[in-house]
C-alpha cells in the first residue's frame, strides 16, 4: 500500500427515517445512504469537499478495502499529499440514489412489502440523487461545502448542486459532462437497457431469488456502453487489429480480434459487481438530465453563485468539449466566475479516471486558497451597538467565537468587539458595548488574495478581519488560525 494512500477503509451508513419525497412527486421510506469520508472535518466544518461518482461507480473512492486487490476508483487524486489532500480537506463520497452498493435502490427491501423493489422502484432523477446526498451533507453539520467534484454523471451531479443549493458550495468541478443529455446519449442508453430487459432472465425485473439474473443482457449493455468510454485512437493504440490467442483468422463467427475479447472481459467483469435494474433506473436518470430552463441554459444557472472549473477531454466524444464549453458560456452570460480547461488525451472518455498528472495540476490550481473569498467563514455571529457587554459575552461563549463584528440594522460594519474588550470591561466595570468596543476596525473584502491579508494581520498584530462587501455589509470572517491552516 502507498504512503500516500487514505489506507483500509470502511462504508459507513446513513437511515433517513422520515419520507423522501422525489422529483416525480412519489416517496420512498426508510432510505439508507451508503457513503465513505477521508480525512478530518475542522472545527469550522468549512474544509468538506463532496466527491460524486459516475454511472457505476460507488462510494469507495480511496484507500483499500480489507482484501480488495485494488483501491478505489479515484486514488489517483484522493490522499495524503495529492490534490485532495486527506490531510487537509474532509472528503465525502456517498454511493448514489438507485444504485446497488449500499444506497436504496431497487434491489433494497421494499417495507411495504418485505420484497425486493425491482422494478416497482420508482423512477430517479439526478435531483433526487443531489437531495438525498445533501440530507448526508446536512448530517455533518456542514452548512457550505468547500467544493463539489465529479466526472460524467457525477459532473452531471455537480451541475444540480449548483442549481439546486447555490449556497452550499463555495468551488464547484464538472468534469467530462454536460447540462443536458443529448439525443445520442439517449439512444445509447436506450439500447443498453433493451440489451436487459430482453433477457429472459430479466424476467420483467423479478429476477432477484431465482438463482438467475439476466447476465447476458447485462453484459452487453456494459460492453455498448464502454466503447463510448473510449476512444478510437485509445482502441487502436491498445489493440489494433491484433487477433487474440490465435495467429491467423479463423474465417468462422468464433472471436477473432483482442479488441472482441477486451469488452467481453469487461462484460462479465461488470455483471458480478452490479445490478441489472439499478442500471436500467440510473441510465434513465442520465437520460431525463437536462438543465435548461424554456430550452435555454442561461436561464437555468440564473441562480448560480459559486466558483467554477469545467473541465473537458479532447478526445471524449461521449460528453465532447462542445457541451462543456456550452455550460461556459451560460455561466458567462450569467457573470458566474468560470473557468475552462481541456484535458489532453488519447483514453478519450476514461481520461477523468486516469490522467493522474493532469488532473492534479488543473484541480489543484483551482482548488488553491488564494483568495479570502476561498477561507473566509460565511455563517458569522454578529451584535448591535447597544447591547449589553453580558450579552456579547454569551453570544461569544455560546458560538465558540473571540471575535464579534459590531453591525446596524441593515448589517454594515461599524465595529469590532474581542474577548480581550471584555476582559477590559471587566476591569473598568463597563456595562455597555459601545463603550469598549474598537470603531476604527480593520476590514478585509472577499476578493483580497491570502498573502496581502496575511502581511495586513501581522503588520498590525491582529488575529481576526470582519469581510465586507463595498456597501461595508459583514459577509464573513477570517481569522489567522484559517489562514495557518491553509498554509499548513
Amino acid at each position: 500500500m502507498d504512503k500516500d494512500s487514505v489506507g483500509i477503509v470502511e462504508t459507513q451508513y446513513l437511515n433517513i427515517d422520515e419520507s423522501f419525497i422525489l422529483e416525480s412527486g412519489k416517496s420512498l421510506d426508510n432510505i439508507t445512504i451508503a457513503y465513505e469520508t477521508y480525512g478530518e472535518l475542522n472545527k469550522e466544518k468549512s474544509n468538506a469537499i463532496l466527491i460524486c461518482h459516475a454511472l457505476t461507480g460507488d462510494a469507495h473512492a480511496a484507500g483499500w478495502h480489507e482484501g480488495d486487490r485494488k483501491p478505489g476508483w479515484w486514488e489517483i487524486i484522493i490522499g495524503p499529499g495529492k490534490v485532495l489532500d486527506s490531510e487537509k480537506y474532509f472528503i465525502i463520497c456517498s454511493n448514489v440514489l438507485g444504485g446497488c452498493k449500499g444506497t436504496t435502490g431497487p434491489k433494497s427491501i421494499n417495507p411495504e412489502t418485505g420484497y425486493e423493489y425491482g422494478v416497482d422502484f420508482p423512477v430517479i432523477t439526478i435531483k433526487d440523487m443531489v437531495d438525498v446526498q445533501k440530507l448526508l451533507v446536512d448530517s455533518f453539520g456542514i452548512t457550505q461545502l468547500y467544493a463539489v467534484i465529479g466526472g460524467s454523471m457525477g459532473g452531471m451531479q455537480v451541475l444540480q448542486w449548483i442549481v439546486s443549493y447555490p449556497d452550499m458550495m463555495k468551488k464547484a468541478v464538472p468534469i467530462a459532462t454536460t447540462a443536458r443529455s443529448s439525443p445520442q446519449q439517449i439512444a445509447f442508453n436506450e439500447v443498453g437497457r433493451q440489451s436487459i430487459v430482453s433477457d429472459p432472465n430479466w424476467k420483467q425485473g423479478n429476477y432477484y431469488g431465482t438463482g438467475q439474473i439476466p447476465k447476458n443482457g447485462l453484459s452487453i449493455a456494459r460492453m455498448i456502453a464502454h466503447i463510448t468510454y473510449l476512444s478510437d485512437e485509445s482502441m487502436f493504440i491498445k489493440f489494433g487489429r491484433d487477433l487474440q490467442d490465435k495467429d491467423e483468422i479463423s474465417y468462422d463467427l468464433s472471436m477473432d480480434f483482442q479488441v472482441e475479447s477486451y469488452l467481453h472481459h469487461q462484460g462479465e467483469s461488470f455483471v458480478k459487481r452490479f445490478d441489472a435494474n439499478s442500471y436500467l433506473f440510473i441510465t434513465k436518470a442520465v437520460d431525463l438530465f437536462d438543465l435548461s430552463i424554456n430550452n435555454s441554459l442561461i436561464d437555468g444557472f440564473k441562480d448560480v453563485k459559486c466558483k467554477l472549473e469545467v473541465i473537458s477531454v479532447d478526445s471524449d466524444w461521449l460528453y465532447p468539449t462542445e457541451q462543456s464549453t456550452e455550460i461556459v458560456a451560460a455561466l458567462n452570460a450569467n457573470d458566474v466566475e468560470v473557468s475552462f480547461s481541456e484535458i489532453k488525451s488519447n483514453y478519450g472518455h476514461d481520461a477523468f479516471l486516469l490522467e493522474k498528472g493532469q488532473l492534479n495540476y488543473l484541480l489543484s490550481r483551482f482548488l488553491s486558497d488564494n483568495i479570502v473569498a476561498d477561507l473566509m467563514i460565511t455563517n458569522v455571529a454578529t451584535i448591535r451597538e447597544e447591547a449589553s457587554v453580558e450579552k456579547a459575552a454569551k453570544l461569544m461563549l455560546d458560538k465558540n467565537v473571540t471575535h464579534l463584528p459590531v453591525v446596524t440594522d441593515d448589517n454594515k460594519l461599524i465595529g469590532i468587539v474581542t474577548s480581550w474588550d471584555l476582559s477590559k470591561s471587566i476591569a473598568t466595570n463597563c456595562e455597555n458595548l459601545k463603550d469598549i468596543m474598537t470603531k476604527t476596525v480593520k476590514y478585509c473584502y472577499s476578493s483580497d488574495s491570502i498573502e496581502d491579508i496575511n502581511r495586513m494581520m501581522r503588520k498590525f498584530e491582529i488575529s481576526c478581519l470582519p469581510v465586507v462587501d463595498e456597501d461595508f455589509v459583514v459577509e464573513g470572517i477570517i481569522t489567522t488560525d484559517h489562514i495557518n491552516n491553509m498554509m499548513s
